[in-house]
């Protein structure tokens, strides 16, 4: 976007999902109030960088082939670098942090500021604009629950993987839609028109070659890929669809509400006000089965005073937001404001 300069203080942000991590390059702002809209002047597109779904090797190398590529794009030098903040999926222990840090250490001066966080806290800052109070429910190929408190207490639940019970995400939806079809198949469950449609979404002919093609490549994001399918069908009446879907939205609510309640962020009447920030390609809108809207009324109904958010802008953003907020906290906490 422009050509190198020694002297344009930046930030950068990046968001590693399971399927896709976004890095963002944002000039180093320094505003009471945000400018609206926020100035970005680099951005990249990689592949996965949770390590636990594609590896070490792979999850590193595309975390730095984002970072480089978003300072080629915002035409700044890694020196111009002053913080960077990495919300990433699959980073759910202090020893998931050091091992990321200890790979991006080497990339970056020793004068930069490195934070990692869960992908959940980017997300929860999108909507915040970088404060971390509030509860955010992340809903795409994974899903998670998140939370903050003003004093600093925070909570999660689900995240933990498909294995371990990512209900309500886009992998458990398809991966509940194709049990649905082996079973029909077998005879062990109901006819649902999940079969036909499934199939011919993917180019087969039989369910029996559902099981090589789910072990040929079962990465978590392949799998999701099938939710339109399950929508599609359950928009048109398909019982065994809508049944996978408002499952679906009663895990990922109670996601939702397992946070506010360990964290007593709706306060103790339960009636209290607190953001909850809602993200993912799961909880985007459809014609006729809104997923999102469902989740909503279903948080509502527990907690009124509830504001859902939206976000406008992505989470990379709001891990560059991140990044800026931490590095002022460090700057007046040593006396140099």
């Amino acid at each position: 976007m422009g050509s190198e300069s020694d002297e344009r203080e930046v930030i950068l942000g990046v968001d590693g999902g399971t399927t896709s991590t976004v890095c963002v390059c944002m000039p180093l702002l320094l505003f009471s109030e945000f400018p609206d809209p926020l100035p970005v002047l680099g951005r990249s597109v990689a592949g996965c960088s949770n390590f636990n779904s594609v590896g070490e090797d792979v999850a590193r190398e595309t975390l730095e082939k984002v970072v480089a590529e978003a300072l080629l794009d915002a035409g700044v030098k890694r020196s111009a670098v002053k913080a960077v903040c990495l919300g990433l999926s699959g980073v759910n222990h202090p020893t998931d942090q050091e091992k990321i840090l200890g790979w991006l250490r080497s990339a970056f001066p020793s004068h930069v500021k490195l934070y990692i966080q869960n992908d959940a806290v980017a997300a929860l800052a999108s909507g915040t604009m970088g404060k971390l109070h509030g509860c955010v429910l992340i809903a795409g190929t994974g899903s998670i629950s998140y939370g903050f408190t003003d004093d600093g207490r925070e909570a999660r639940a689900a995240g933990a993987g498909p294995v371990l019970g990512d209900w309500g995400s886009g992998y458990g939806i398809a991966a509940q839609a194709l049990i649905a079809v082996m079973r029909a198949h077998d005879g062990r469950g109901p006819q649902t028109m999940l079969s036909s449609c499934i199939l011919q979404s993917l180019g087969l002919s039989s369910p029996d070659e559902l099981i090589g093609w789910t072990y040929a490549d079962p990465s978590w994001a392949r799998i999701a890929a099938l939710v339109p399918v399950v929508v599609s069908c359950a928009e048109d009446g398909d019982q065994i669809a809508d049944e996978i879907l408002h499952n679906a939205v009663q895990e990922l609510a109670i996601s939702v509400k397992a946070v506010v309640q360990r964290l007593r962020l709706a306060g103790e009447d339960g009636k209290g006000s607190f953001p909850v920030v809602m993200v993912g390609g799961v909880l985007g809108a459809n014609n006729k089965w809104n997923i999102g809207n469902e989740v909503t009324n279903s948080i509502l109904k527990t907690y009124p005073g509830a504001c859902v958010i939206r976000p406008k802008v992505e989470p990379a953003v709001g891990a560059a937001l991140l990044a800026l907020n931490f590095l002022m906290k460090e700057t007046v906490a040593n006396g140099h404001s």
